[in-house]
């Protein structure tokens, strides 16, 4: 059984989330960020840390992608163009979804309050608003990021919209905002949300 170690309003939420939708059993440990039950398996402090047969694996796209190759769901075959896509896809949301909302978050309550710039936040919008118009024309036709299979890219992509949502990052996309309502209420991601109240 896999053992889930972060909160689930984080990025741990990705790997929750997957692992509802692979159907596959794991104990979850909510622990925060830079507390003890993370520094031990993760020296940098950061959620999720997923644990199998005692080994810690880091970093939520690292972890997501491993149990969907695993499990052989949410995924194309390794060295498949369909795979080069999928893959493609993760990291432009990473590049220009994840990171401008990382970094609005690090400037808001992560820094130390003198290293922070509130300002940049007016940017980091502008950019978001400018990556969802690009992303809205690599959209398949489909309910799902790449048609009609879902993959890694729509956790990322989903788990991105709702903290933009969090951090009133505004959604201008019709069609990204109607995927986000879709995906928001698969039930194997409302199990997840309902766990954090």
């Amino acid at each position: 059984m896999y053992t889930v170690i972060g909160k689930a309003n984080s990025r741990a939420t990705r790997v929750l989330w997957m692992l509802e939708e692979l159907g596959q059993s794991y104990e979850h440990v909510p622990a925060a960020p830079r507390s003890e039950g993370v520094i031990s398996f993760n020296p940098a402090g950061k959620v999720p840390v997923l644990i199998e047969d005692g080994t810690p694996i880091t970093d939520s796209t690292a972890i997501i992608q491993y149990l969907a190759d695993k499990h052989g769901g949410l995924t194309y075959p390794a060295g498949t163009l369909d795979r080069a896509r999928q893959d493609s896809l993760t990291q432009f949301l990473l590049d220009e979804f994840d990171a401008a909302l990382w970094m609005a978050a690090r400037h808001s309550f992560i820094l130390p309050e003198a290293m922070r710039q509130s300002s940049i936040k007016e940017s980091l919008i502008w950019e978001f608003t400018n990556s969802q118009r690009t992303l809205v024309h690599r959209m398949g036709e489909g309910p799902y990021l790449m048609g009609s299979k879902m993959t890694v890219p729509d956790i990322i992509l989903t788990h991105c919209g709702i903290w933009a949502k969090v951090a009133k990052f505004p959604i201008q996309e019709a069609r990204l905002g109607t995927y986000l309502d879709r995906m928001i209420a698969r039930p194997a991601l409302v199990k997840v949300i309902a766990s954090m109240g």
